[in-house]
């Protein structure tokens, strides 16, 4: 590799980030990340870092002026219809085949670009046509997005179809930020003295992650975790299958991470806050039960006023307030008789 790129184990903080990235470099099929929050966050430096933990290494970013055709390649009729071949020229998906696509303000981009990526990023194919004539290779990369929500929103659309979605706090604690300054400020004086620094726990970390792609075939995408997946998918609100079958996916692959034989509830629950986030509606509260007109419900009542109500009553008592203490004394009134005409 020709560039030093700041190693992910190194980077302070965002675990919860970086275990999001190592999943998606076990299984690319589960479409990508989305990164969101604030500038200055290091997003560029933790996709970089992954890279690394990849086999080939390769980091290829997606400038915000790219065109489709340098996104995905061209074809020169001129060779084919003289020669009887398609002759074609890779395009930035060729190039980032096993390793890493990073799109920085991928909100900015138009949505047919964004499409393209995506269509890639899930089927590891890039598959180009032109005036009849087409083309295939393979596109499995890693694709990470990052965005600034102050800066314009992807349309639901496009933010279902990205994998997992991760925000980041552009708040750290006081000791945090001192200690990323400080291994930064590290890295950038003497590149390779740091590399070295870190080189025993970057080759843990790209160990585990290639054991973790060896055993991802091994382990069951089973029913009971889609059942759980898809119950939790309903209660959530989520519309479409999507979010299920990146669930499970992102479940089997964080088996693969711990070094299981098989999904567990622990799996499930580790990835849920990652595939939910941007997917998730809040569903709208119950309508409240309608009171009926009558008889009405009494109010609670003290022990003596249910002692009281407990009493035998006679007929058109429905409706009464419960019975009230009264005073033990009896007033007696004369009958009152009608006058004579």
């Amino acid at each position: 590799m020709t560039d030093s790129h700041f190693p992910l184990s190194a980077v302070v903080g965002a675990d919860d980030l970086k275990l999001a990235l190592c999943l998606a470099a076990i299984d690319p099929a589960i479409g990508g990340v989305l990164i969101e929050g604030p500038r200055g966050m290091a997003k560029s430096t933790l996709a970089r870092g992954l890279a690394d933990l990849l086999a080939s290494g390769t980091f290829v970013t997606l400038p915000l002026g790219a065109s489709e055709e340098r996104i995905v390649g061209t074809l020169d009729l001129d060779a084919a219809l003289g020669e009887g071949r398609a002759q074609f020229s890779p395009g930035l998906l060729a190039k980032a085949n096993g390793g890493v696509l990073y799109v920085d303000e991928v909100n900015l981009l138009p949505d047919h670009l964004v499409d393209l990526l995506l269509d890639a990023a899930a089927s590891g194919v890039n598959h180009i046509e032109r005036d009849g004539i087409s083309h295939r290779h393979a596109a499995r990369f890693v694709l990470i997005g990052t965005m600034n929500g102050e800066e314009g929103e992807l349309r639901p659309q496009l933010l279902d179809r990205f994998g997992l979605n991760l925000a980041l706090s552009g708040l750290p604690q006081p000791a945090e930020r001192a200690e990323i300054v400080r291994r930064r400020l590290a890295f950038d004086a003497d590149p390779q003295g740091f590399l070295q620094c870190w080189a025993a726990p970057q080759n843990e970390l790209r160990q585990r992650c290639q054991q973790a792609r060896e055993q991802l075939s091994h382990i069951p995408l089973d029913d009971a975790a889609l059942n759980a997946i898809s119950q939790r998918c309903f209660d959530a609100g989520v519309d479409g299958l999507r979010a299920d079958l990146v669930w499970l996916r992102a479940a089997r692959a964080h088996a693969a991470w711990r070094g299981a034989g098989q999904i567990a509830a622990e799996d499930i629950e580790a990835v849920a806050d990652f595939v939910l986030r941007h997917r998730q509606r809040h569903p709208s509260p119950p309508p409240a039960p309608q009171q009926p007109s009558s008889p009405q419900s009494p109010p609670p009542q003290s022990d003596a006023e249910s002692s009281a109500a407990n009493q035998p009553q006679g007929e058109g008592q429905w409706g009464e307030m419960p019975a009230q203490p009264q005073s033990i004394g009896i007033r007696r009134e004369p009958p009152r008789w009608a006058k004579k005409p």
